[in-house]
């Protein structure tokens, strides 16, 4: 293709976006509506996954040291503990924090018991909470370790709600993209229905099917791209907007949401590829059959 015909028919499909106001509006608006259900779905489901991963990291494992040791010989079992790949952090807490602890607000019911009675210990965070059976026994092997306190079942049942959770966001972000592509593709094949004469004389006077296609294609590309920047931005709003509504809420911590700064790749990478995916898909399958005059 010359270039003086390239940018003709670029300017004409780019034409084409006012030319056929209704319908240009129609197709943004159902490419925005479509894209703001996804993000916010996808946004939605993403947080509920970090709130229940966050959760999943209280179940944190107790490591107590044999009570024959020193303060400092205790201390120095931390090291070892460390070493081990699955752990992410370890806590140490002496007898007397972990009497403190313990009676915090009972102290007259516990008073003067001995700290000496406590063992030291180390609070073990880890990297992988389904892990937690094979670390365990490594745990256990460590010289100075006198027992080591579990929480398998809560471990694994938030493993199980994250596993099912991932499932569910897959399904559900799969189904509402094929939904949105059909209801899409039909909008943009009545923007075509609508021009059907414009097609059929053009290729009466000799058009080819891609000098006629290309200027369809430009402007489906513009109207998806535009649908999806303004769906972005939206979504960049309402989203920012329900994390200050909710960060003045102090009473509900667990709802806390991510940054939208966490989300901003992803949300731009898929808002901009569905843009394009949709205007060229939308383009492509609508003018086909209209092309066969």
């Amino acid at each position: 293709m010359k270039s003086n015909n390239f940018f003709y028919l670029f300017k004409e499909g780019f034409k084409g976006v006012f030319q056929h106001g209704f319908m240009s509006f129609a197709a943004v608006v159902v490419t925005l509506a479509c894209l703001l259900v996804i993000g916010s779905c996808s946004a939605l489901l993403y947080n509920v996954n970090e709130i229940v991963d966050r959760e999943s990291r209280n179940a944190k494992i107790v490591v107590y040291i044999n009570d024959t040791y020193s303060q400092a010989e205790a201390r120095s079992v931390g090291s070892q503990i460390n070493m081990i790949e699955n752990v992410q952090q370890s806590t140490f807490v002496t007898r007397e924090q972990a009497l403190a602890d313990f009676v915090a607000g009972q102290e007259d019911v516990y008073a003067g018991v001995d700290p000496q009675t406590i063992q030291d210990r180390f609070v073990v965070t880890l990297e992988d909470n389904s892990l937690m059976r094979q670390t365990v026994p490594l745990l256990q092997a460590i010289t100075g370790v006198s027992e080591v306190e579990a929480p398998f079942d809560l471990a694994e049942n938030f493993g199980t709600l994250q596993h099912i959770l991932q499932i569910v966001s897959l399904a559900i972000v799969a189904l509402l993209l094929v939904v949105s592509l059909l209801i899409i593709s039909n909008t943009v094949k009545l923007a075509m229905y609508d021009r059907r004469d414009e097609i059929a004389i053009m290729k009466m006077v000799g058009a080819t099917n891609g000098f006629i296609r290309f200027p369809f294609v430009v402007e489906g590309l513009t109207l998806g791209i535009i649908g999806a920047a303004l769906a972005f931005f939206i979504e960049w709003g309402l989203y920012n907007t329900l994390v200050k509504w909710i960060a003045g809420m102090n009473n509900f911590n667990l709802l806390e949401l991510v940054s939208f700064d966490e989300l901003l790749v992803p949300m731009v990478a898929t808002f901009g590829a569905a843009g394009i995916f949709v205007g060229l898909f939308g383009s492509f399958t609508s003018i086909r059959k209209f092309l066969d005059v």
